[in-house]
């Protein structure tokens, strides 16, 4: 095990296809962690590892590993691409302390680019970026950089000046060094360290000149030494580049051609240099579970008191494996640990170390590690795990809303038992899955983020579970809200088992901003002197009957509050004001104008010139609204709104209106309704 200065936890995002998994098969290969180079366009990558993956090109689920570079050891994921398992770089953010964010130096900054870009922001993670594909035609350094600026507000400082593009690329200048780095390209070769050409001299010294004034910018130390016109020595301004690295004040950029073998070991170097260890970063925090406003934090110590973050859930034979960070701490096989959110003591039967689908056992784990462990029978994504006599809780993985569902059903009676087994465990592996069951029909529904989702989860309880199952066509998930304000009430008087029930509720229902949320309160006049015990089954009856509105949807943008309770002397009034509150609710709903909201998707294609009066006019007749038509390279792209419902099959259509020349994305943006 390396000292904890020398550890990496790192991530490799990027939008898809931009060659994030093709930049970890190099890494794999250059640091010898694997003697032989998988490619992804002949589905023999050691990360994607996954049958689904392997077929269709893309990264599903988010792949550890661990290698050592330069004596130290580097702790990996590799996360998805594709919007639909976007849930997989959230919940791989959240335990990592760095990352390298990878863009196609000829498409520049796409759209899940943005979304894995603003992401890190959300967690502080420090970046490097990777300007990958330099060989392709159209690529341009410059442009991406720009981009990274324009579009993500980002601080680029590029640490290499590249040399040559396209079919010319032969490496880039270390602007730090001073010195040129070339590739002959050849994977067996290192890189050559040579005297920078005279021709690109005067090139490479303005662009250490706009380095360091980027640095200046944001280290005073730096800044007096630079304008007291003082040479800054190579360690010194390396030094102050880690610093504004971890700080999140500066990207440094790097370039290269991970298929082709060119720039590699430089971006290992880099990982190396720039981005932090697990001291680098601030101390874990969280709260007291059983002081929950008492905030608590937790040193990167193997000696403090446990605290570990379960991020991942996956399924090994139907066995659970669960994934987490260990922040502080030391863990060991054998140990019981506290699952904070369930309060109960588990035991870690096993621990190891992980290798996409690959696991060597180990005995402990100390603080700043990732790890795989078997045992944990009741852990979640976003639990934490922590010390008995030392608890913490630390802040869960938000989680998505499924915009799509589809019915599915056994072809036997005998699949059915399968069926229910294999959805169980793929609903405790990925939080953005749900399931149930649809009280009318008796079919059981899944939903998900996308028809790609549902097709990976399909086919996967087919191959790993055995499932014979037939599936319905997909369907879009909707929400429903309230347009006016109404106020309703509800009795319940019953006799159950000779006790009298009793309650008698009024709600005032409003409808609240667009993507506000849900508040549930209680406004009760000032005479009335109501039970404690009262008031909270009046709300609980609110709160699950906004789970389902007047056409069976869940509520969204809804404000409710109980305005009066009655209570009647002698008879029981818990069961009963919880009943007359939902009813109360739902009666105000209704009154209330409700309107069904759909899911929106942000769509962006990037398309010839020759095609976009089809595509647009084709986004139209879906009820489309274009945003935008701008240009990226020689090609056009149009930015619109989108119905999910008219979305189906768009792959196909848009397909054929540019005889399979346009390329698109689409995300989810926001439940609304639309006109």
């Amino acid at each position: 095990m390396a000292k904890i200065e020398r550890v990496r936890n790192i991530g490799v995002v990027a939008h898809i296809d931009a060659g994030k998994t093709t930049v970890t098969e190099r890494f794999l290969f250059y640091s010898g962690k694997i003697h032989r180079i998988g490619e992804v366009h002949e589905g023999e990558t050691q990360m994607d590892w996954m049958p689904q993956e392997r077929e269709r090109g893309i990264t599903i689920t988010a792949a550890a590993t661990a290698f050592e570079w330069r004596g130290h050891e580097i702790h990996l994921i590799d996360t998805p691409g594709h919007v639909d398992f976007t849930i997989e770089v959230e919940r791989s953010l959240r335990v990592l302390d760095g990352a390298v964010v990878v863009f196609s130096a000829v498409d520049g900054v796409e759209p899940q680019s943005e979304t894995v870009w603003h992401q890190a922001d959300k967690f502080k993670v420090p970046r490097l970026a990777f300007v990958n594909k330099m060989d392709r035609v159209g690529a341009d350094f410059d442009a991406v950089v720009a981009q990274l600026v324009s579009r993500l507000g980002a601080h680029p400082a590029p640490v290499e000046l590249p040399i040559g593009a396209e079919d010319r690329f032969e490496g880039a200048i270390d602007l730090l060094r001073m010195r040129a780095v070339t590739f002959t390209g050849e994977e067996s070769d290192g890189p050559s360290d040579e005297e920078i050409p005279a021709a690109l001299l005067d090139a490479a010294r303005a662009a250490r000149e706009r380095l360091v004034e980027a640095v200046a910018d944001v280290d005073d130390a730096i800044a007096e030494r630079y304008l007291a016109g003082e040479e800054l020595p190579e360690a010194d301004l390396r030094a102050a580049l880690r610093r504004a690295c971890i700080a999140n004040r500066l990207v440094p950029v790097f370039c290269g051609t991970a298929l082709r073998n060119k720039g590699v070991q430089t971006l290992l170097d880099a990982v190396v240099d720039f981005l932090p260890s697990p001291v680098d970063v601030p101390a874990i925090s969280g709260v007291d579970p059983r002081e929950p406003s008492r905030a608590l934090t937790r040193p990167v110590d193997d000696k403090a008191p446990l605290a570990a973050l379960v991020f991942k859930i996956a399924m090994d034979d139907g066995r659970k494996v669960v994934f987490l960070r260990v922040f502080s701490g030391t863990i060991r096989a054998g140990d019981d640990v506290l699952n904070v959110r369930t309060g109960q003591t588990e035991k870690v039967a096993r621990l190891f170390q992980v290798h996409a689908d690959k696991r060597e056992r180990i005995d402990k784990a100390g603080a700043g590690t990732i790890v795989a462990a078997m045992g944990l029978k009741h852990a979640t994504t976003g639990d934490t795990l922590s010390a008995t006599a030392q608890p913490i809780l630390l802040e869960r993985i938000d989680t998505y809303e499924p915009v799509i569902s589809e019915a599915i059903e056994p072809e036997t009676s005998a699949d059915k038992e399968k069926l229910d087994f294999a959805l169980g465990k793929m609903v405790e592996e990925d939080p953005t899955f749900k399931t149930h069951e649809d009280a009318e029909t008796g079919q059981t529904i899944i939903r998900g983020m996308g028809e790609l989702h549902l097709e990976v989860i399909v086919d996967r309880m087919i191959r790993e579970y055995g499932v014979k199952a037939r599936v319905g066509r997909p369907e879009v998930v909707f929400r429903e809200t309230v347009t006016k304000g109404a106020e309703e009430s509800a009795l319940f008087e019953r006799k159950i088992d000779e006790t009298a029930m009793f309650g008698q509720v009024r709600v005032r229902v409003t409808p609240r901003p667009r993507r506000s949320g849900n508040h549930f309160g209680v406004a009760l006049p000032g005479s009335a002197v109501i039970p404690p015990v009262l008031v909270e089954a009046a709300l609980a009856g609110v709160r699950e009957s906004a789970s389902s509105g007047p056409e069976g949807y869940p509520l969204e943008d809804v404000e409710a509050v109980v305005i009066a309770i009655e209570l009647r002397e002698g008879q029981q009034g818990e069961v009963g004001t919880k009943i007359a509150a939902g009813e109360a609710f739902r009666r105000a709903c209704i009154a209330a104008a409700p309107s069904l909201l759909e899911p929106i998707m942000a769509v962006e294609v990037v398309l010839p010139e020759e095609f976009l009066g089809a595509v647009i006019g084709d986004l139209n007749q879906r009820r489309g609204r274009i945003e935008d038509v701008g240009q990226r390279g020689e090609k056009r792209v149009i930015a619109a709104k989108v119905p999910l419902r008219r979305m189906f099959g768009y792959s196909t259509d848009v397909r054929s209106l540019s005889q399979g020349r346009a390329s698109f994305t689409m995300q989810f943006h926001e439940f609304d309704a639309w006109t």
